[in-house]
C-alpha cells in the first residue's frame, strides 16, 4: 500500500490485502480540489456526458453521448488528486464511477488526449507523474516476472474471451474497399467466435507469406503465445523453433502441438529471446516489442539481425503510438503497467524504425489495420462480459479483478478506435535487401 493511501480510508468490500490502493481512497484535499478543476475543463467541449452524485453536469455531449455517472465524486476526486490517471482507472476498479458506453467514453478522452492538461501545466507534469518501479525493469528475471504476472493469470481465464485459436493480438479480418474490417455480427453472436478465429488465421498466414515461409523452411517465433503462428507454420512443412517465457503458454502450446500432430516439426521452449542461438530463414514476432522495454530495444533487434540467415527475412507485428506520446509516457508509471502489463513500453514506429537501423535494418514492407484491433478487442470484450461471476471466482478472480479487465480490454479498444493506438505487419531486412525490395514493388 502507498505511503499516501495509507493514510486515507478503508473501502468496504475490497480485499485490501489483494487491492491495497483500491481498497484505501487516500487523503489529499488540496491535490483532489485541483483535480476537480482539471476534470471540469478536461470534459468542457467532449462529445460526452458526466453526471455527478450532489455535483453540476459536465461534458457537451447530447442525447446520445456516451454518459459517465460518478457515483462517489469525492473518492473519485480523492483517487485522481493522488495518482493521476491511475487513479482514474484505480476509482473505476472501486466502482466510483460507471458508463452507459464504456468504450465510447473513453474513446472521447482519448481522441483529444492531448489536451486533457492544460498547455501551461504541461511543463509540471514530470513533478506530478510516478516513475516506473526499478523492480519491472524487463531484465532476464524481471521479464519472467512481468509475463508471469499477466500470461500466467490462467490459461482457463485467456479461453474465456479468445477465440478457439487462442491468438492474444490483433486480427486481421475481411476487408471493404478502403480496408476497414467488414461489420460483425451483434455482440453474443455465436457466429462472432468463427468469424474471430478465421480472422487470426488470415492474420497469421499472412505474416507467414510476407517472410516465404513453406515447406522446409526453417522458422523462429520469438514469443509463442499459446502456438497457433507456429502450429500453421508447422502445416505449411516449415521447421520451427518458438520460445516463451510464460510457463502456462508454454506448457499449453506444447499440448497443442502435439495434438496437432507437429511435435516432429515444432519445437516450443521456455527461454528469453537474449538467450537464443543459431540463423534461420524466417523470425518471426508478433505483439512481443511492447514487452521489451525501451532500454532493451537495441539487444532486441541486434538478436534479430544476428539470428536471421544472410537471405532471411525477419517478421514483426508491433503496436504502436505517435511519437510525442511515446516521449511524454515512456519514464510514467501508468494504470496499465501497474494492473496489467509491467514493464513495457509501446514504440512509435519513429522509435522502432531507429532502432532497427542501429541493427544493421531497414522496413522494407509495412501493413497498419489499426481497425481491425478494435474489432478485435470489441469481440473479446463481448466474450469476457459474458463470463459470469460465478466462472471468474472458480479460477480465483474477484469483481474488483472482473471490472479491472472490462476496462482493460474496453481502454485498449478506445485506443484504436480514436486512432491513438495502431497496429502494423513489418518486414526488416538488411539495409541493401530492403532497399531492393520496396524499389522492385509496383
Amino acid at each position: 500500500m502507498t505511503q499516501l493511501a495509507a493514510a486515507g480510508r478503508v473501502r468496504a468490500g475490497v480485499d485490501p490485502g489483494r487491492w491495497p490502493d483500491v481498497a484505501t481512497v487516500p487523503r489529499h484535499r488540496t491535490r483532489a480540489a485541483v483535480a476537480r478543476q482539471l476534470f471540469a475543463r478536461a470534459c468542457t467541449g467532449l462529445p460526452l456526458r458526466v453526471s455527478q452524485q450532489g455535483g453540476p453536469d459536465l461534458g457537451a455531449g447530447g442525447p446520445g453521448a456516451p454518459v459517465m455517472t460518478v457515483h462517489r465524486p469525492d473518492d473519485f476526486y480523492q483517487r485522481i488528486g493522488a495518482s493521476g490517471l491511475i487513479g482514474f482507472g484505480e476509482s473505476y476498479m472501486a466502482g466510483d464511477w460507471d458508463s452507459t458506453d464504456l468504450v465510447g467514453l473513453l474513446t472521447a478522452f482519448a481522441a483529444d488526449i492531448g489536451a486533457l492538461v492544460p498547455r501551461w501545466l504541461q511543463p509540471l507534469r514530470r513533478l506530478a507523474v510516478r516513475r516506473i518501479p526499478a523492480a519491472d525493469a524487463p531484465t532476464l528475471n524481471g521479464a519472467r516476472r512481468n509475463i508471469a504476472r499477466h500470461y500466467d493469470l490462467s490459461n482457463d481465464l485467456f479461453a474465456l474471451f479468445l477465440d478457439p485459436t487462442m491468438t492474444y493480438s490483433a486480427a486481421l479480418f475481411e476487408e471493404k474497399a478502403d480496408a476497414s474490417p467488414v461489420s460483425l455480427p451483434p455482440a453474443g453472436d455465436p457466429a462472432e467466435t468463427a468469424i474471430l478465429a478465421a480472422a487470426q488465421r488470415r492474420k497469421i498466414d499472412r505474416l507467414l507469406d510476407l517472410c516465404g515461409v513453406g515447406p522446409g523452411s526453417s522458422v523462429l517465433e520469438i514469443g509463442t503465445g499459446w502456438g497457433e503462428l507456429a502450429i500453421r507454420a508447422g502445416q505449411r512443412g516449415a521447421r520451427v523453433r518458438t520460445v516463451t517465457i510464460s510457463a502456462q503458454q508454454h506448457d499449453l502450446a506444447a499440448r497443442r502441438v502435439a495434438a496437432a500432430g507437429l511435435a516432429g516439426m515444432v519445437r516450443v521452449e521456455l527461454l528469453d529471446y537474449r538467450e537464443l542461438s543459431g540463423q534461420y530463414d524466417a523470425v518471426l514476432s508478433v505483439e512481443m516489442i511492447e514487452a521489451v522495454g525501451e532500454r532493451y530495444w537495441p539487444a532486441y533487434f541486434a538478436t534479430l539481425s544476428r539470428l536471421t540467415a544472410p537471405d532471411g527475412q525477419i517478421g514483426l507485428q508491433a503496436i504502436t503510438m505517435p511519437h510525442q506520446r511515446m516521449l511524454a509516457a515512456r519514464h510514467t508509471h501508468t494504470w496499465v503497467l501497474k494492473y496489467i502489463f509491467p514493464g513495457g513500453l509501446i514504440p512509435s514506429l519513429t522509435a522502432l524504425k531507429s532502432s532497427a537501423a542501429a541493427a544493421g535494418l531497414s522496413v522494407a514492407d509495412q501493413y497498419r489495420f489499426g481497425p481491425h484491433y478494435a474489432q478485435t478487442l470489441a469481440i473479446w470484450r463481448h466474450q469476457f462480459s459474458a463470463a459470469s461471476a460465478a466462472e471468474l471466482s472458480r479460477l480465483g478472480f474477484d469483481e474488483v479483478f472482473r471490472r479491472m479487465w472490462t476496462l482493460y480490454l474496453a481502454y485498449s479498444e478506445a485506443g484504436f478506435r480514436s486512432g491513438y493506438l495502431d497496429v502494423s505487419q513489418l518486414l526488416l531486412a538488411p539495409d541493401d535487401m530492403a532497399a531492393a525490395r520496396r524499389k522492385s514493388r509496383p
